[in-house]
């Protein structure tokens, strides 16, 4: 089977021919729908070899849907022709955690060398990929898969993050939005979802500010030396009760601190390398500071109504396999606008 795999430290994806694998007892095999592309994979790439801590060569893809195609042994209660999403964070299934779904938060997983699919475990980006344990797979019903994939990490990440926040986000409240990339539009779309909330949303593309008020955003704002004045000319001068940080570099996470308001929230979701301080004389008096990952089993279901609901939905650049390893340049670029999706079995 085709397959994108990562082979060798510092080279990017390659598309390879691999053997297909074979379900073992517990185990699901999906024919692979769709596959989203994630800054993620690209992060995990660009680790220096002192730091890259994961088999190789390895198939990328830690967002997945597809259909069962091959059941093993001892396995029930999983529909053979079903259509399927990927849950991620795969857990041991067995601690406090895990056992409230919240695989995201075990404990105990890199212990025992469980790795997300794409993440350290073979992906979705091939043709075919093996699900651990039924408990991974969320029917995705009537949804359309390459529309759909994305949600299981750039819906679920996002929705895990500013839920945890919803108090925060009552009626005539300011939410500020950094990054309106794969995972901050989708963001946009849950907070108009989900509360009362009126959303700010910077980025330093124009194209990607029209993109957020193609989704709801009451404002955008370039992230320029002058972003943190205009928010504070928004809200009142009061900043923002909530800032979401999709990108995670030092500069947007000194803007985050400069414009959350006193007993807000900043949560952190991008993984740009940057770190922020807190405490007196750092950050506004009861503000929080978070570093939320992925999200729950219950949360991605929860997802999947909003968008079968119509309230959220991705913008997605469709792909061949073919073609990945150019997606991926593209999303390397930051000219990808919403989410890259590759679909391994497209006629």
């Amino acid at each position: 089977m085709k397959a994108v795999q990562y082979r060798e430290i510092g080279k990017g994806p390659e598309v390879v021919e691999i053997d297909t694998p074979e379900p073992g007892p517990g185990q699901i095999r999906l024919k692979v729908t769709a596959a989203g592309l994630c800054h993620s994979d690209w992060f995990l790439m660009d680790l220096p070899e002192d730091q890259y801590a994961y088999p190789l060569p390895l198939t990328l893809g830690h967002e997945g849907v597809g259909v069962v195609d091959m059941l093993g042994d001892g396995v029930e209660g999983v529909e053979l022709g079903g259509s399927y999403a990927i849950y991620g964070p795969w857990g041991c299934g067995q601690c406090h955690a895990c056992s409230q779904g919240a695989e995201n938060y075990c404990p105990h997983a890199a212990e025992m060398g469980i790795a997300p699919p794409g993440l350290g475990a073979p992906g979705a980006m091939a043709e075919y990929v093996i699900v651990d344990d039924k408990r991974h797979l969320i029917p995705l019903g009537d949804l359309d898969p390459v529309e759909t994939v994305s949600l299981t990490d750039a819906g679920l990440t996002p929705y895990h993050a500013i839920t945890a926040a919803e108090h925060k986000l009552r009626p005539g409240s300011f939410a500020v939005v950094i990054g309106v990339g794969g995972l901050g539009h989708v963001g946009v779309q849950i907070i108009r979802a989900i509360s009362g909330a009126n959303v700010i949303a910077l980025d330093v593309s124009e194209e990607k500010l029209e993109l957020a008020t193609e989704v709801g955003a009451h404002h955008t704002v370039i992230s320029d030396e002058n972003a943190a004045e205009r928010i504070r000319e928004i809200t009142g001068g009061l900043g923002a009760d909530a800032v979401f940080d999709f990108v995670g570099a030092q500069p947007t996470l000194d803007l985050s601190r400069s414009v959350v308001a006193v007993d807000g929230y900043i949560h952190i979701v991008g993984i740009g390398g940057g770190t922020l301080a807190t405490g007196f004389f750092s950050t506004p008096f009861g503000a929080a500071v978070r570093a939320p990952y992925w999200g729950t089993r219950a949360e991605l279901r929860e997802v999947l109504d909003l968008a079968r609901s119509g309230s959220v939905g991705v913008h997605v650049e469709r792909y061949g396999i073919d073609d990945a390893v150019d997606a991926y340049a593209k999303l390397h670029e930051g000219t990808v606008r919403g989410r890259a999706v590759v679909v391994p079995n497209d006629a």
